[in-house]
Parts: structure tokens; C-alpha cells; sequence
């Protein structure tokens, strides 16, 4: 894959496999309602099919890593949309053993986008899995938070979960960017295409460690406001889960503008 719809195919392929991943390795089956897996499941769906899209079109003559990661996007998809179905004709159990089966499938995903990576692939591999799980807690975090205004005797242990997660995400994240060096990408057409002060040597990495810190200082503030019992507590909340989208999604694109050959 090559150029910045390939960038992109892997930012959607760590959205995909981050938010199967909290959505159904986590307790949330026995804590929320069907409406919110429902509400997570229709997104990751979309996010599967566009990964498809994307690394379908970034896709290189002779490319068969790509080829086969499109095929397990898709697969993916499907397996989504099956467990979907299987739920609201009420059959339960096989919704949740096929949902379960979809982190493998993710991750099955996220391996094929490594091998199309331009170094070693258990590195390559490596800094797609951190990437998945740390926008796929800040994903799932705030879906999370919008679901309280849903089910409001909803108790805070699950957001609380989700915020500890996303403050280990951030230092897994952080390892994996800095693993990653700080050289200058190799295509430059790719980070001009994204942002002309991504060409500069090296600045797309720091970039990437700048923006995964704020979002680590976003989820201090995240935890700092669930302390208290205010009901406007989880509100304030999902407010900074929201930045925290914004920061995750510019530190993965920053963090994959070198990745691809």
C-alpha cells in the first residue's frame, strides 16, 4: 500500500480491531444494554467496510499483504454484522460467541497490514496493536459516555475501566511511537499530501509523542473529574473524551505517515 489512503486504511484498520477489542474482551456484555453494543457494533461495521475501501484502493500491483487485509476487513465486517443480527433475533449466547470471535479476526487484520509495513513486521505489528488499543479506548470511552445520558443508573465502573484503560494505552502508545524512530518518512509525497510540515525530518514523530502526552493529560482530567458524584460528573467527561478523539486520531496519522514503503 502507498500514499496517504494506505496512512489511512491502517488508522481505520486500529479503529476497527480497538473498538472489537474493549467492546467485547471488557464486562460491558453483563453491565450495559444491548442498545450500546448495538450503537458500537453499527460503527465498527462502518469502520471495517471503509478500512476495506481504503487499503483496496491504496492496494499496490502484486501487493498480496494488502490483498489478504482487505479480504480479513471484510471478513471482519461480516462477522460484525452477523453477531448484530444474531442479537436482535434474540439468540444470545451465538452473539456474543461470534462477536467474541471477531477481536481475533481484527488482530488476524491487523497482522496482514504489517507485513505491508516498510519495517520488521513483529515491529510493525507491535505499533499496529498499540495503536488499536489506544484509540479504540478513546472510541469506546466515548461512546461510552453518550451512553450514560441512555441509562442513567448506569454505574460509573465501567467509564472509570475505560478511562484506565486509555492512560495505559497512552504509555503503551507512547513505547511503539518511540520505537518507531525519528526519521524523516521515506515518501515525502505521502506526508505532503497529509500536511506540508510533515515533510520536515522527524517532526511527524514528535508530532505523534506530542499529541499521545495531551491525550495522556486528557485522561488525568477524565479521572480527575469522575471523583466526584456529581451527575454531570460522566458528562464532563465524555466532553474530554471528545478532545481526546481529536488528539489520538492526529497522533496515529502522524505516527503511520512513515510506516508504509
Amino acid at each position: 500500500m502507498k500514499g496517504p489512503t494506505g496512512v489511512m486504511a491502517l488508522v481505520l484498520a486500529e479503529t476497527t480491531a480497538g473498538g472489537t477489542f474493549f467492546l467485547f474482551v471488557t464486562p460491558l456484555w453483563s453491565e450495559v444494554r444491548m442498545g450500546f453494543f448495538y450503537l458500537t457494533g453499527g460503527i465498527i461495521l462502518v469502520m471495517a467496510l471503509a478500512t476495506a475501501g481504503t487499503a483496496a484502493a491504496a492496494q499496490t500491483p502484486g501487493d498480496s499483504d494488502a490483498h489478504v487485509a482487505v479480504i480479513l476487513s471484510l471478513v471482519t465486517a461480516g462477522a460484525t454484522l452477523a453477531w448484530m443480527l444474531l442479537a436482535i433475533a434474540k439468540q444470545t449466547t451465538v452473539s456474543r460467541i461470534v462477536g467474541v470471535a471477531t477481536v481475533p479476526l481484527s488482530i488476524a487484520m491487523l497482522y496482514a497490514f504489517a507485513r505491508t509495513g516498510d519495517e520488521s513486521t513483529l515491529l510493525s505489528f507491535f505499533q499496529l496493536l498499540a495503536g488499536a488499543v489506544f484509540i479504540g479506548a478513546v472510541l469506546d470511552g466515548l461512546l461510552l459516555g453518550h451512553w450514560y445520558l441512555t441509562e442513567r443508573k448506569l454505574p460509573r465502573r465501567p467509564i472509570l475501566r475505560m478511562t484506565w484503560s486509555l492512560i495505559g494505552a497512552v504509555v503503551l502508545e507512547a513505547i511503539a511511537v518511540a520505537l518507531g524512530g525519528f526519521g524523516a518518512p521515506s515518501d515525502t509525497s505521502v506526508s505532503q499530501a497529509i500536511s506540508p510540515i510533515l515533510t520536515v525530518a522527524g517532526v511527524a514523530s514528535w508530532i505523534a509523542i506530542g499529541m499521545v502526552a495531551l491525550t495522556g493529560l486528557i485522561a488525568v482530567f477524565i479521572r480527575i473529574t469522575l471523583q466526584g458524584d456529581r451527575p454531570a460528573a460522566v458528562q464532563s467527561a465524555t466532553g474530554f473524551f471528545y478532545l481526546a478523539v481529536i488528539t489520538a486520531f492526529t497522533a496515529e496519522v502522524a505516527a503511520k505517515v512513515h510506516f508504509l514503503p
